[in-house]
């Protein structure tokens, strides 16, 4: 029988004393922090240069001060606004208010981290208090250097002078706060006598104001009774800082707290599964508030319920998840993971990864457990289990002796029996039926000592009162619940009278609708005649469309066809021709209907008969000349162009104008095998306005251009064809030639190229 949980309460409690500690700080945190920014910005707004202004001031920065969550952008306007306060103050020579300020100046310096600074400036408001007899701001000093204070005693002893001025103030609600936080560093000092005197007097002054929040000076009554050994106490106080929580609605990580203390309660008295009840509550609003070192602790207190309970499995697998969602790289935090993975292996008979993780701890703390001795009993208890499990009884009884001397010297009654059982059982194994026996004796005297008689009946009478408590509130539940229910039963008379009521009228009005649709429907009825003669005519409208398009398809088709069968025409005719120029204008003819051709066979191709691609079409004409002339070797052609969609209208003079400029470039602009580059660009300048331009960096125009070409076939071609598409036609010489023609865009068939094909 296992009497010890695998990590001790002592540990345990000092293991969350810092967050306690922290958690129990925040809840006297002064209430600015709850007040509302905009409202203390209103009222500084409407405030003059009074002292009341300077006590706004003093709030709203102590506002941003105290935020949750705070960032460095807060405590700068905290700071901002604290020296506007003492600006103001000064000038009024308002002393409250510039002693006020030197205090909260010292409080945001140690939330920024600068201690030097802050422990300055609360010496400085402490001599200024003094000096001014400011008996509240004394006080206030005394409990702002106790947070610099390098030991728990030197912390005590500032606490303690702020004691008297707050009596003498009748400041009854602080002088109970700072009572309960000094109560909590004599636990800390494992000054428990002190400490729970102390927090005795703490609840006697919280009770006389009928202060309600009572939670966080039960659960420290919780560690101090756990600290001495009498769980029954700490169990009754760990329930009332339950019961009182959950009165005054605290879902505060306080809470994860106060289950923890109760979980640990119920452990030390050996009952398991109460106790993983109270750790699985803590454990999830640890959870809720992404608390890594509350998720740690109880959960290192849930896995030690699991070993105890035989559930290796179950520890396990809750520790390997803590590691991957809440890492801690903390030394102490991998000894006690260690320690864990020790009882873990233990209890799955493992022992090849037992012995491992013993290693480890004996290299930490000795054969002997000399290191840390805060540690040693419950280190040393795992190594008896451990060297028990492997019958190893060479290394066992050295350490039992050691374990037997120090749980007497701390007068560790708990540990003792623990200690006592596993001697019997090793005396036994080895035949020593003397020893052994002497040794349960021992085991079974401090067992009931502890565990039987009174104590028992008080775990009993708590349980029963808890129980019945819960009782209560749910007859006051069911109590409310009738009230409800029997106001539900008025509700309902009347909804059924006024149910009737609809009822009548609702016949009524559908004897109103039923002749309405008497009349309606004769009228649907020759509307739905109607409606078909419609549908009839848009079907035949929708066939006469379909074929309007075949027959345009068709005709597109036969454009083309045509077209190429004229080029192969004047290909046959220029074979009996010997004749340079007239072979020239065959080909200067070919090309042109070939620029022709591949609009028609776009148009006959897509889906939209309205509209071409010019980016496609551009492309695909540059490709063709480039076959003709074959250019690869010496012309780059460069093409920078825009999804521009145009009607046959403009797109076949646009198509002619390129053809007719790319000819003449590949002619004439690149002499003699010349390399150069072509760069043909269409793209919208505004809105409808585009412009096409074709450049390239060979020679250029000749001095004589204007009279010799200005009447040229292909130039009255050119021109011809921007002024049909409404264009202006621009051309210079540059390094090279340029042509600019600028238009704009047709929009008769503007919705049709919304669904254009894309090539």
């Amino acid at each position: 029988m296992n009497l010890i949980p695998i990590i001790p309460v002592k540990n345990h409690v000092r293991a969350l004393f810092a967050v306690t500690f922290f958690i129990l700080v925040n809840y006297s945190v002064p209430a600015q922090s709850k007040e509302d920014s905009n409202v203390l910005k209103s009222k500084i707004n409407k405030a003059g240069n009074t002292s009341q202004k300077v006590e706004l001031l003093l709030r709203l920065s102590a506002y941003y001060l105290n935020k949750d969550h705070e960032y460095k952008a807060d405590l700068d306007e905290a700071d901002i606004l604290n020296g506007q306060a003492r600006q103001l103050a000064t000038s009024l020579h308002y002393k409250s208010g510039i002693g006020k300020s030197i205090l909260l100046n010292a409080q945001i310096n140690r939330e920024k981290g600068d201690q030097k600074n802050g422990l300055k400036k609360a010496k400085e408001v402490l001599d200024y208090s003094i000096k001014n007899n400011l008996a509240e701001l004394q006080a206030d000093a005394y409990l702002e250097l106790a947070m610099y204070g390098e030991s728990l005693s030197e912390r005590i002893k500032y606490k303690e002078m702020a004691i008297p001025i707050l009596k003498k103030n009748g400041a009854k609600e602080k002088q109970a706060d700072v009572l309960k936080e000094i109560g909590e560093l004599h636990l800390m000092q494992d000054n428990c006598d002190k400490g729970l005197a102390i927090l005795k007097e703490s609840l006697l002054l919280y009770k006389s104001i009928k202060y309600p929040h009572l939670q966080g000076v039960y659960n420290l009554f919780s560690d101090g009774y756990t600290h001495t050994g009498n769980f029954a106490e700490a169990l009754k106080y760990a329930l009332l800082a339950e019961k009182t929580a959950l009165a005054v609605h605290d879902s505060s990580l306080q809470l994860s707290s106060i289950y923890n203390h109760v979980g640990m309660a119920y452990l030390n008295l050996q009952k398991k599964n109460n106790a993983a009840e109270y750790f699985y509550k803590g454990l999830e609003i640890a959870k809720k508030h992404k608390s890594t070192d509350y998720v740690r602790v109880i959960g290192d207190n849930l896995c030690s319920v699991f070993i105890l309970q035989k559930k290796g499995n179950d520890a396990l697998k809750l520790l390997k998840d803590m590691q991957v969602n809440y890492p801690s790289y903390d030394e102490e935090r991998q000894i006690k993971e260690n320690y864990l993975f020790l009882g873990i292996y233990r209890v799955l008979n493992n022992n090849e990864k037992a012995t491992i993780y013993y290693n480890k701890l004996v290299a930490y703390y000795g054969k002997n457990a000399e290191k840390k001795a805060e540690n040693r009993m419950p280190i040393l208890r795992s190594f008896v289990r451990y060297h028990y499990q492997l019958k190893n009884y060479t290394d066992l009884y050295p350490v039992i002796y050691r374990l037997d001397s120090l749980a007497r010297a701390s007068n560790n009654t708990i540990m003792l029996s623990d200690n006592y059982l596993i001697w019997f059982k090793a005396d036994s194994s080895r035949g020593n039926y003397l020893d052994a026996i002497k040794h349960y004796q021992l085991y079974k005297n401090i067992l009931d000592t502890i565990y039987k008689g009174e104590t028992n009946k008080q775990i009993n009478n708590l349980q029963i009162q808890f129980d019945t408590d819960k009782k209560d509130k749910n007859i006051d539940l069911l109590t409310q619940q009738a009230k409800v229910q029997q106001i539900q039963i008025q509700k309902d008379t009347v909804v059924r009278y006024v149910f009737i009521g609809s009822v009548v009228v609702l016949i009524l009005f559908l004897a109103f609708l039923y002749n309405s649709f008497r009349s309606k429907k004769k009228k649907n009825e020759e509307l739905e005649i109607q409606r078909q003669q419609i549908n009839e005519q848009n079907e035949l409208n929708k066939k006469m469309l379909i074929e309007k398009e075949w027959l345009l398809k068709e005709i597109h088709h036969r454009v083309k066809n045509n077209l190429q069968i004229v080029i192969s025409l004047l290909n046959t005719q220029s074979a009996y021709l010997d004749n340079e120029d007239a072979l020239m204008a065959i080909q200067n003819s070919q090309h042109r209907m070939h620029a022709m051709s591949l609009i028609h066979q776009k148009l006959y191709q897509s889906d939209n008969l309205a509209n071409i691609d010019m980016s496609w079409y551009i492309y695909e004409l540059i490709n063709y000349m480039k076959e003709c002339f074959d250019t690869d070797r010496n012309i780059l052609f460069v093409l920078d162009t825009e999804k521009v969609y145009l009607d046959v209208a403009q797109a076949v003079p646009l198509g002619l104008i390129i053809n007719e400029a790319i000819n003449n470039t590949i002619k004439y602009a690149f002499p003699s095998g010349r390399k150069g580059e072509v760069h043909v660009s269409l793209k919208n300048t505004e809105a409808n306005q585009y412009q096409l331009i074709i450049d390239d960096n060979g020679v250029g125009l000749p001095a004589d251009f204007e009279d010799t070409e200005r009447d040229s076939l292909g130039m009255n071609l050119m021109i011809g064809l921007s002024d049909q598409i409404d264009g202006i036609f621009d051309m210079k010489s540059d390094n090279g030639l340029k042509i600019k023609i600028t238009f704009t865009r047709n929009t008769e068939f503007e919705g049709s190229s919304d669904n254009a094909e894309i090539i």
